[in-house]
């Protein structure tokens, strides 16, 4: 098969870049996904997704290291497993992050990638239910809309955070991307609206576009300093694709930097460890690996919650309600309201994040998520900017085999102390008049643990990755970079990498709606590159 640009990787930006460069007609463009059909309950039905994270059928289910700064505990990583990625079976939280963010972006050696910049792509990719504005998308492919329900409780977290000085705001994805508000969502009429079902069932029988499911890239073909195909399997069957004017890998975080050092581009030291061709010495594939660390805070309530509203007759009117209408608790993303606040007087941005859901949750020694029993509220706490680091690396040559994840989430102490300071702060606010009328207990961190010490120990040992990995090809101008700010790849020509991987640093909140930001501009930056 010989085609113009393969894609590799069909998840939020990978969705976005097959739609994008087959729009004119000029190309034809092959779309690899290693996952199956999206078109299923559990990535289309929002509160569905719990039975697909850390289902291999729907989740990589990668899996950490010990992590020492976490007492040797190991975590499973989710990375979408179908056609668009983790877009098909995440939370839904339609986040941009902080202008200051991208503003460092720009500064660190990547033009074109500040806010002022980014953000006519942020408005091209939606359609905001909430209209078109200055700040706002009236006619993108991705829809947006409030959740699309509204618990009494979650009413009270917004108020009750308003009583304990946290400012009021309409819009956190607008003008101001700080203070306390509610959840938007990337939700159509109440079902989720993936950068699949957003950007690849609409162009489905676009001639020049074409789709390949359950169908895993094993390697780039570099030749002469240029790539030129990929090798990949599907249906146990060795194939291979050859591309005239490039290839666009946009496989994630985790599996962008594998692919790339099976294809001879990394770090040459491990290259050659696993008996691997050099093609481009390139110390920062797998390097500089970030996520965001968060941490649950738990209360029991003396109303119902989504915790108690399980039984079979409420479920089939639940049931019947987002059928009919497209509303109710089957709509509900893992958020419901947030805020972005600053506890620390020198920082440039809010440094936190705290999400309120109208229920609560246990994880086992597994990950696995639990549902508790009693009407309960949560309150994540997630650090906004972390400064700790990972890696990923090869466990072998094999491509069947998952790369070797170490992450010291807690490596840098001072992100410990801010998930302290934010589990203080969500003390805080329950206590305030509109909330504690229905407070009841507090489950987690417990009222036993009251002292700075306590909280920090309980925040180690409970700490959790957020599902945000980045970073590991990032974009600049240094000689740890791995693709410069027009995510080209270094040492190889024909070859860009769009995903999370090429963030220098995440923003603030979930990264979702960044990541499908850079598919739109990755796009563009492509075809101008094609074009020269």
């Amino acid at each position: 098969m010989v085609v113009d640009i393969v894609v590799i990787g069909g998840g939020s930006a990978g969705c976005v870049l097959a739609h994008r460069l087959s729009e004119d007609g000029r190309y034809s463009v092959l779309l690899l996904e290693g996952g199956a059909s999206d078109k299923h309950p559990f990535t289309r039905v929002p509160v569905a997704n719990i039975m697909a994270v850390q289902n291999p059928a729907f989740d990589w289910c990668y899996q950490l290291e010990p992590d020492a700064s976490r007492g040797g505990r190991t975590e499973h990583w989710a990375a979408g497993k179908r056609l668009g990625g983790g877009s098909a079976i995440n939370g839904m939280m339609f986040i941009r992050g902080h202008r200051h963010d991208y503003d460092a972006w720009a500064k660190a050696g990547n033009p074109g990638w500040d806010y002022a910049s980014v953000l006519p792509y942020f408005k091209r990719l939606e359609t905001n239910m909430g209209g078109a504005d200055a700040s706002r998308g009236g006619d993108g492919p991705l829809s947006v809309a409030e959740v699309a329900m509204r618990h009494p409780l979650t009413e009270a977290w917004v108020d009750a955070a308003t009583q304990a000085g946290i400012p009021r705001s309409a819009d956190l994805n607008g003008a101001v991307a700080e203070g306390v508000g509610y959840v938007q969502a990337s939700q159509r009429k109440g079902w989720r609206h993936s950068t699949a079902a957003a950007y690849i069932w609409p162009v489905k029988k676009r001639a020049n576009l074409r789709v390949e499911l359950e169908a895993v890239a094993s390697r780039i073909q570099v030749r002469d300093g240029r790539a030129v195909g990929v090798d990949y399997v599907q249906g146990g069957v060795l194939r291979n694709v050859s591309a005239r004017r490039g290839v666009v890998l946009s496989a994630g975080a985790l599996a962008s930097p594998k692919l790339l050092m099976l294809s001879g581009i990394g770090p040459a030291a491990q290259l050659r460890e696993h008996g691997i061709e050099v093609a481009v010495d390139s110390p920062g594939v797998g390097a500089n690996l970030q996520d965001h660390a968060g941490v649950h805070f738990s209360c029991e309530v003396n109303v119902p919650t989504l915790n108690s509203d399980r039984s079979k007759v409420n479920g089939l009117l639940h049931g019947l309600n987002f059928l009919a209408r497209g509303r109710g608790p089957l709509t509900s993303p893992i958020g419901h309201a947030q805020a972005f606040v600053s506890t620390r007087k020198d920082a440039p941005a809010p440094n936190l994040q705290l999400i309120m859901a109208p229920l609560a949750f246990e994880l086992d020694d597994k990950g696995a998520i639990r549902l508790c029993e009693q009407p309960s509220i949560s309150t994540m706490v997630s650090v906004n900017r972390p400064q700790s680091r990972g890696t990923v690396g090869l466990r072998s040559a094999n491509p069947d085999d998952k790369p070797v994840i170490h992450h010291r989430l807690l490596g840098v102490e001072d992100d410990l102390d801010q998930l302290v300071e934010g589990l203080e702060l969500v003390r805080k606010i329950v206590q305030q008049p509109a909330l504690s009328k229905h407070f009841v207990g507090e489950m987690r961190p417990g009222v036993a643990l009251q002292s700075r010490a306590q909280l920090r120990e309980f925040a180690r040992m409970a700490a959790c990755c957020m599902y945000h990995p980045a970073g590991t090809c990032k974009m600049g101008d240094d000689a740890d970079s791995v693709v410069d700010h027009r995510l080209r790849v270094r040492g190889v020509q024909g070859l860009w990498v769009a995903d999370a991987s090429v963030m220098p640093t995440l923003p603030a909140g979930n990264i979702n709606a960044t990541v499908v930001m850079i598919g739109e501009r990755a796009s563009d930056l492509i075809k101008e590159d094609l074009a020269a």
